[in-house]
């Protein structure tokens, strides 16, 4: 195992072992409990659902969770407009403040196993942002249409092209932070409120002079519940690299 974390959620002594798991949750009430369960697995790993007034209860499951196991679970309620971005935002800033040496991001629809939290966290040893890629070596996806991975590799290539990033996978939603390196992002200013988040933080991670690495994952569509991603969303996510590019210029050396 990593010297920070070691397998079976035991974590040896580090000066990172406080990680806290910032999970967006919109209907996700059949598999909320089971990706909790995956992440409390680890002793060094706490959680922050932040729910967007999920209409199928999600947010009450969360409650329960959280009045059960001892402060290792919060919950925070947003209201007003939802989306990705827009939860991101506020849970990431509730993480900073927070005080947790590690932040990570994840999906809460177990398409991110918690198996891989030690590699993440204990790869940011050597970097500030470590992504959980599906393309570092080959393709790794389950369950997905051959349409579904070409619009995948397309979106990557498209990012790389157009931004100057060289991360293998730029669209991943499975991200491990330094707290000191996510601090230094202005994620108020943030404008993308959908999945073209995650590449405008990206973007912005390169700009700031972060340290990017990637550590493999095994990707796996949901099972339950349905995807969040629309036409709207699929139009920003094309226009945002553009748009980076165009106010902040390309970034120009690689990340590692």
């Amino acid at each position: 195992p990593h010297p920070l974390c070691g397998r079976g959620g035991r974590t040896p002594g580090s000066a990172l072992v406080n990680a806290l798991v910032v999970l967006p949750t919109y209907n996700e009430r059949p598999n909320l409990e089971r990706v909790a369960a995956g992440i409390l697995a680890h002793d060094f790993a706490s959680l922050l659902v932040v729910d967007d007034q999920s209409p199928d209860g999600t947010g009450a499951i969360a409650d329960a969770m959280a009045e059960q196991t001892n402060g290792r679970v919060q919950v925070l309620h947003r209201t007003g407009a939802r989306g990705l971005g827009l939860a991101y935002v506020d849970g990431l800033t509730h993480a900073i403040a927070s005080g947790a040496d590690a932040i990570i991001q994840m999906d809460a629809d177990l398409s991110h196993d918690p198996k891989y939290l030690p590699d993440l966290v204990g790869a940011l040893d050597q970097h500030d942002l470590v992504i959980g890629s599906r393309y570092l070596h080959g393709v790794s996806v389950v369950n997905w249409p051959l349409h579904r991975i070409a619009l995948s590799a397309f979106a990557n290539r498209y990012i790389r092209t157009v931004t100057g990033l060289s991360t293998h996978d730029c669209t991943s939603g499975f991200r491990a932070w330094r707290r000191d390196a996510l601090a230094r992002q202005p994620l108020h200013a943030v404008r993308a409120g959908g999945y073209a988040f995650l590449t405008e933080m990206l973007y912005g991670a390169a700009k700031t002079g972060c340290r990017i690495g990637e550590g493999p994952i095994v990707f796996v569509e949901r099972q339950e519940g349905y995807s969040k991603v629309s036409s709207r969303v699929l139009g920003e996510s094309l226009v945002t690299p553009w748009r980076l590019v165009l106010s902040r210029g390309r970034v120009t050396s690689p990340r590692g």
